[in-house]
């Protein structure tokens, strides 16, 4: 990752690195933190999206869906206009669904079925920040959080949105008293956020987030329907540094290779 006052510049090297399979023109990448998706300012290997244009030569790539930049996890991307219309269709429909693995603050016991309405936060410093609301306004969200590891630090959970609100997850988990590591915006202190963006990262942050990015990966897609030889559920295995997080620092067994069961 060559270094930029803005971010990420993607080299051929690392997108090439990034593919976990290739089906009939789909590409399935594990896309890390700190990759935005779409196209930006900055030129075609800034972006996920520019990135994979002028690496594989197609006159227009379909993104079905992205993750925000600090989310790491399983994208499809496709050169071939008859897999991109399928599978934005697929989206469009609400047929396919989402598994998330994500790092929680403290020891989450047991199973939560979250059902809290979301909206956005008036009094925020943050423009976007969501919050749960109990007065019957915002929209309708569901989330299903299951604890796979914990300890007293930390737990590392599965997530199934059963909806797709901005920021659900992460203000759900907020909601249960559980905010993921490294949420600057959702976590113990939304003024963090604010001193990100002016002053980059500080000691301050460190203490109170443990984790220079929001501790949320992207863990498989399924969809409703067939998309490629059969092929309809599509994973890419937790991120490195998630992995070693939990090695080292919540000192929780995960695997190496980052893989766990979702069944």
């Amino acid at each position: 990752m060559p270094a930029e006052d803005w971010g990420w510049r993607i080299t051929p090297d690392e997108l090439r690195a990034w593919i976990v399979e290739e089906r009939e023109g789909v590409v399935i990448l594990n896309k890390p933190a700190g990759v935005v998706c779409h196209p930006s300012k900055n030129g075609p290997w800034s972006s996920l999206a520019g990135a994979y244009r002028e690496y594989s030569g197609a006159e227009k790539v379909h993104m079905p869906f992205r993750l925000d930049r600090e989310t790491s996890g399983v994208m499809l991307v496709t050169g071939v206009e008859e897999c991109g219309r399928r599978l934005q269709g697929a989206v469009q429909k609400g047929a396919y669904r989402k598994t998330y693995l994500a790092v929680l603050m403290g020891e989450l016991r047991g199973e939560s079925l979250v059902a809290l309405r979301l909206g956005r936060r008036e009094d925020s410093l943050v423009r976007l920040r969501q919050a749960a609301l109990q007065d019957g306004t915002g929209q309708d969200a569901y989330t299903r959080i299951v604890p796979l590891l914990s300890s007293p630090r930390g737990t590392l959970v599965r997530i199934t949105p059963a909806t797709g609100r901005l920021h659900q997850i992460r203000a759900h988990a907020r909601a249960i008293g559980h905010p993921l590591f490294g949420d600057k915006i959702y976590g113990p202190d939304e003024s963090l956020f604010v001193e990100f963006i002016e002053r980059g990262w500080t000691e301050r942050q460190e203490l109170a987030l443990g984790l220079r990015r929001q501790a949320l990966h992207c863990a498989s897609v399924e969809f409703d329907m067939e998309i490629v030889r059969g092929e309809r559920r599509f994973s890419a295995p937790l991120a490195p540094d998630l992995v070693a997080f939990c090695q080292q620092t919540l000192n929780l067994p995960v695997d190496a290779a980052g893989y766990l069961a979702f069944a």
